[in-house]
């Protein structure tokens, strides 16, 4: 039996998002919506957002399964290319300023010790034989508890209904033997989909060859199985700090101290307990 719990389990199933070759077109952000019928973010004519950036989602929400950033940072000029996208290979050294874009579809990461998991009364979230999360909306009750528990900030009610809603990982694709329909449509491969375990090859090997091309910046994120959610099963490949993205740069199962303060709450409970019996028992001496 696997971790996800199932005697008959698949090998686990994730994503790797190649940043680095990302082209900001959101096709895969419109390939979700479709395939998983998710409703339009609102009206754009009243998105603030759209005044200060190409990025016409803002982040990933109920109605965001998945989100591309664009994040437009000053570099020296010799580290961007003609596109202002991260030059490969390019000299380290001090010139005059240029502009280049990090692009990188953001989506639920699929925890291995997921918080949503473990605070959801219902039963609405699982793991599914394949190791990902999934919420069922006919299951949820709307509580929102999965909504802080997330570290990623990923999870968000619809406030049409009031149900929790997120990516997953196109289940009824993948239980077909289809990618997810974000990898299918992603045109330079930047989503890529399969058996973790090799996911987690491919991306080492992506990252050194990055790093012998000149680009010392590329850092796998949230491939790790000893960092603070055991490991996602959705990870990437970055060419900045986590936290240029938005991303967590250490994040933590929020459920983590649970049983510790479970086992405390049962101690005091006892101890009240006793007392109350004691004084019982001295009143009627």
């Amino acid at each position: 039996m696997s971790e996800s719990g199932y005697a008959d389990a698949q090998p686990r199933m994730g994503f790797f998002t190649d940043t680095s070759v990302c082209i900001g077109c959101k096709a895969c952000e419109v390939a979700c919506k479709e395939w998983n019928l998710v409703p339009a973010a609102g009206d754009a004519s009243d998105m603030d957002l759209l005044g200060l950036s190409y990025d016409n989602t803002g982040d990933l929400g109920a109605n965001s399964w998945r989100h591309v950033a664009f994040v437009e940072q000053q570099v020296p000029a010799s580290r961007v290319d003609n596109l202002g996208m991260p030059a490969i290979g390019a000299p380290e050294q001090e010139d005059e300023a240029g502009v280049r874009w990090l692009m990188s579809s953001d989506v639920c990461k699929h925890c291995t010790h997921a918080a949503c998991l473990d605070v959801c009364p219902t039963g609405a979230l699982f793991r599914t034989e394949f190791d990902t999360v999934v919420v069922q909306p006919d299951i949820c009750n709307g509580c929102g508890y999965c909504v802080p528990a997330c570290p990623y900030g990923v999870i968000e009610k619809r406030e049409e209904d009031g149900r929790a809603f997120k990516c997953t990982l196109c289940y009824d694709r993948i239980g077909d033997g289809l990618e997810p329909a974000c990898a299918q449509a992603c045109p330079t491969d930047s989503i890529q989909y399969g058996e973790l375990d090799e996911l987690r090859e491919r991306a080492e090997l992506r990252k050194q060859a990055l790093h012998d091309d000149g680009v010392t910046e590329a850092r796998l994120y949230g491939d790790d199985p000893d960092d603070g959610v055991g490991g996602d099963g959705a990870f990437f490949l970055l060419l900045d700090e986590p936290e240029a993205y938005g991303l967590p740069p250490d994040p933590v199962v929020t459920t983590r101290d649970l049983p510790a303060m479970w086992r405390r709450a049962g101690a005091a409970a006892l101890g009240v307990a006793a007392a109350v019996v004691a004084s019982f028992a001295g009143a009627r001496r």
